[in-house]
């Protein structure tokens, strides 16, 4: 050993070796390919700042980025049986859900919260596509019947962000039957005369678009987001025909009378807020702190009369 090998080899190395970069500080767009760094991405909510193109986005991250100050209270929603059929394919359903729960940091593939947004009260439901596809199970038809029990109670409005691949096969028929659950629920809305406004995010297929997603007062969606029962592949070779360029679109949709308005993410918090303050009759939102008047000079201690 001499002082070639115990300095300058280190040191040679430690100049030219390959620094160790964490690999989660830069995410590639999925439409455009640019690479983005984590926190740039974050502060723009998950949309690219190249192209615009709208990413995935947690349950979690959305309900914060909706609510005043990210401040908001989750409502517990009754847990169903865990594995009501013993299914089980090449894993057991107990094992992918705890997979998904280890994945997403999250109970189930629904978040039901309630909070203020823009100083206007109101019940919050965000469905989460990373969570098994968001598919709708047993625990979803729950948590959207405990969003709509909770805003008649406290005659709140409800606002629910739609992504899923559609029921979850795991729970079969009993996934199925919460179709016409969630739809109660919402009928439960509007008998009580309360808001119900939908924002359909992407994806949104299936069974989910054949129930609640579909049933909003006003029906809002993203730029971009697929939405649609059956897959566009499945529909060619059903009817044997080419479908339009752009067909199960949000803006496709909107054109043909689906859907109300499609929105960007930056600006869905005050159209929401301005929606909601219309169908519940109150006066328009007012943006930031208004200075409070200063008194007249001589009025203050007049009497009336």
């Amino acid at each position: 050993m001499n002082w070639i090998t115990n300095y300058v080899r280190p040191t040679i190395n430690s100049l030219f070796s390959r620094r160790e970069v964490p690999e989660n500080l830069w995410t590639k767009c999925t439409e455009c390919g640019t690479m983005l760094f984590h926190r740039e991405l974050s502060e723009n909510l998950n949309v690219c700042t190249n192209c615009d193109h709208h990413m995935p986005i947690s349950a979690r991250e959305r309900l914060a980025s909706l609510f005043d100050g990210g401040v908001f209270t989750e409502i517990p929603v009754p847990e169903p049986i865990a594995d009501p059929l013993h299914f089980r394919d090449q894993k057991k359903y107990p094992e992918r859900m705890k997979a998904a729960q280890k994945a997403t940091g999250e109970k189930e593939a629904m978040l039901v919260a309630t909070g203020d947004v823009g100083r206007t009260p109101l019940v919050a439901v965000a469905q989460n596509f990373a969570f098994m596809g968001g598919s709708m199970s047993m625990y979803v038809g729950n948590a959207i019947i405990a969003g709509a029990e909770t805003a008649v109670k406290r005659k709140l409005p409800l606002v629910l962000f739609s992504a899923a691949g559609g029921a979850r096969m795991q729970e079969g028929i009993l996934a199925l039957m919460q179709m016409p659950r969630t739809t109660i629920a919402v009928e439960m809305l509007k008998e009580a005369g309360l808001p119900y406004i939908v924002v359909l995010t992407h994806p949104t297929t299936g069974g989910v678009t054949a129930s609640y997603a579909m049933l909003g007062d006003v029906q809002l969606a993203e730029p971009n987001a697929l939405i649609g029962f059956a897959g566009a592949r499945v529909i060619e070779q059903t009817i044997r025909e080419q479908l339009p360029e752009g067909f199960q679109r949000s803006e496709y949709l909107l054109d043909h009378g689906m859907l109300d308005r499609v929105t960007h993410r930056k600006n869905l918090r005050d159209e929401l807020v301005s929606i909601i303050r219309m169908l519940t009759h109150q006066p328009p939102p007012v943006k930031g702190e208004l200075p409070r008047p200063e008194p007249i000079a001589g009025n203050a201690g007049a009497k009336s009369g």
